[in-house]
């Protein structure tokens, strides 16, 4: 029996076949589309600094810088606010009601709450020793502050900036993540391993051991396809099962990172290194590493702002290294004053 072809609908169909090959092609092209260094801007000051988070509603960016969290417009480039009077900030952690920020003031012990609005300090939390990292977890409202040297993590209730509970992990822990959904993350760095918490039943699940990984810090998530992302010493990232804990894949990155991110629109893993490179894995495609961009000698911790496909990392000039002593054998070189910057790195 004779076919016959609607010759219309074949063109049509033949059409939007080339229109959807297309449309892969383009975005395929804009996944591989190199990141550039735009601008470098100028904080200045003294002191130490740790993570740094973006705001992309509000078009901030807030910067541990010392004593001090600097509140910096991301469309400008100029701070509008510092929240002051901390011994040793580390990390920040934003609610999802756009209202308040959450401070891990490392040498305190303390955990600082303060107002999105006009940036004052509202509330002063203790912790554990030493707070580090720290997530909110919207599934439960609260605030996670891992301590670094008390080895466990202090839980805070947003809605009374009470701590509800201490929680033990079996090592010193680093950077966070939440799921949404009610499992946080953690690096554990001195067991090469990650753990999962209920966040709702405030226990841990899971302990997970990571393959050829060792000291894990940066932790960022792919909470669509449920994976995880470790940047390890060794020059490795580590690409976790969140829901097995099987390690899928171990892409080489650069030297001495300690963040990382993940664009979930373009699918993109981000690692910042203290080498100075930031590396570019395509989680999409095989976790193949498809740039490794030279930035700046110590700009090893960044944030990614997904709204604007920005990144942003910060580091220093360096004076010479010191002689080592035998109380500190291997000494790091002094920050420059004045020299603190952010590095912006987009690809327009």
């Amino acid at each position: 029996m004779a076919v016959t072809v609607d010759r219309t609908l074949l063109r049509r169909m033949l059409a939007l076949t080339a229109i959807a090959f297309c449309l892969f092609r383009a975005s395929s092209v804009a996944a591989q589309q190199p990141y550039k260094i735009i601008e470098h801007w100028k904080i200045g000051g003294t002191g130490s600094w740790d993570y740094l988070v973006a705001d992309s509603a509000a078009h901030r960016l807030y910067v541990t810088h010392g004593q001090q969290v600097v509140v910096i417009d991301s469309t400008t480039g100029k701070a509008v606010g510092a929240i002051t009077g901390l011994k040793k900030a580390h990390g920040v952690a934003l609610d999802d009601q756009d209202k308040f920020g959450y401070i891990s003031d490392g040498d305190s012990n303390n955990v600082v709450v303060f107002d999105r609005y006009d940036f004052r300090i509202v509330a002063t939390i203790p912790a554990g020793t030493n707070p580090d990292g720290i997530v909110f977890d919207p599934s439960t409202k609260t605030v996670w502050a891992f301590n670094g040297h008390g080895k466990n993590v202090t839980i805070i209730d947003t809605a009374t900036n009470q701590v509800i509970t201490s929680v033990d992990v079996p090592g010193k822990p680093e950077f966070p993540v939440a799921d949404g959904h009610g499992s946080v993350y953690d690096n554990i760095e001195t067991e090469n391993a990650i753990v999962r918490f209920d966040a709702r039943a405030k226990k841990i699940t899971a302990t997970w051991k990571l393959n050829d990984c060792e000291s894990p810090s940066g932790l960022a998530i792919d909470r669509e396809h449920h994976k995880l992302f470790a940047v390890c010493d060794g020059k490795k990232m580590a690409v976790v099962d969140a829901d097995s804990g099987k390690q899928i894949a171990s892409p080489k990155i650069g030297d001495g990172p300690d963040a990382t991110d993940f664009s979930s629109k373009h699918q993109l893993a981000f690692s910042s290194n203290g080498d100075g490179t930031l590396t570019v894995v395509d989680a999409a495609h095989g976790y193949k590493v498809i740039e490794n961009l030279p930035t700046a000698k110590g700009a090893r911790t960044m944030t990614y702002d997904e709204a604007t496909d920005r990144v942003y990392l910060v580091t220093a000039k360096f004076g010479p290294v010191p002689a080592s002593t035998p109380q500190v054998q291997h000494p790091r070189p002094t920050a420059l004053p004045d020299s603190f910057e952010v590095i912006v790195i987009g690809r327009k």
